[in-house]
């Protein structure tokens, strides 16, 4: 089956149900708690001081949003027949890997990106904050037959890449900090820009436009002419990404020569 088609159907059904930050003994905590049902159990956690705001700073939400659908994805992957799982590193790439005959075979990169919605829209525009990052432009995805630290594989090794994009309203004054969610399933192509998404980071932007991210409206009409433009881009490459790319050349120079020092071996 299509995985991004899977994930679509699947992201139909999630829900964000985190309301907040257990604390096991609040300032108005009465024993025993006893509740009904999960809207009873939130209210009194609420009134007993148990439940704090989550944290309303982009990048800690993030990592909540995160956490909550890559859960979600991983229970439905074992229920799926013929289909396995790896979650990746906090900051490696990609956040889960998806592989097994269900899904065609090979392996398939799902990255998840948490934006909020920009407050003031521009003639009526829904946008971002700020642009969505796609990729890390410097390291595994300019050297894509590389093996990077917290990757997998090489970028190159992968079947399909496709992003998992949780765009939210940010409600400050809420425990869960956050309304509105929407999850939207793109490939990375599809949603590029010709921007990056930082101007301090060698870091690969998506469009801003809450409907061109619908619709997979981005800059390139194919595939081929977004990596052209992405692996041509001038990225400056810190002296710490020169030492780990040395490294890695090194690594794959002797690997070939082991090979081809083996078929030697083999064949006389």
């Amino acid at each position: 089956m299509d995985p991004i088609e899977w994930l679509r159907t699947q992201c139909a059904d999630y829900t964000f149900d985190v309301r907040g930050v257990f604390r096991r003994s609040g300032p108005e905590s009465t024993w025993p708690l006893v509740a009904t049902g999960p809207e009873d159990l939130e209210g009194k956690l609420t009134l007993g001081g148990h439940l704090l705001p989550l944290p309303k700073e982009p990048a800690a939400l993030a990592n909540v949003l995160e956490v909550s659908v890559v859960d979600f994805l991983v229970e439905r992957i074992t229920q799926l027949e013929g289909a396995s799982c790896q979650r990746g590193t906090e900051r490696g790439y990609p956040d889960l890997e998806l592989s097994g005959p269900a899904f065609g075979g090979g392996h398939h990169a799902v990255d998840v990106k948490a934006a909020r919605l920009a407050k003031a829209t521009e003639r009526g525009r829904a946008r971002t904050q700020s642009r969505i990052t796609l990729y890390t432009g410097n390291t595994y995805f300019k050297w894509r037959d590389l093996h990077w630290p917290g990757t997998f594989r090489p970028f190159s090794e992968y079947k399909s890449h496709i992003d998992l994009l949780m765009i939210y309203q940010l409600k400050p004054e809420t425990a869960a900090r956050l309304s509105d969610l929407e999850v939207i399933v793109q490939e990375p192509w599809r949603i590029a820009s010709k921007q990056r998404s930082s101007t301090t980071r060698e870091y690969i932007g998506a469009v801003d436009g809450l409907a061109d991210l619908r619709e997979g409206r981005g800059e390139f009409a194919t595939p081929q002419e977004f990596y052209d433009y992405w692996r041509n881009f001038p990225f400056r490459v810190s002296t710490q990404v020169q030492k780990q790319l040395d490294r890695l050349v090194r690594q794959q120079t002797a690997e070939i020569a082991r090979l081809r020092q083996s078929q030697v071996t083999d064949g006389g």
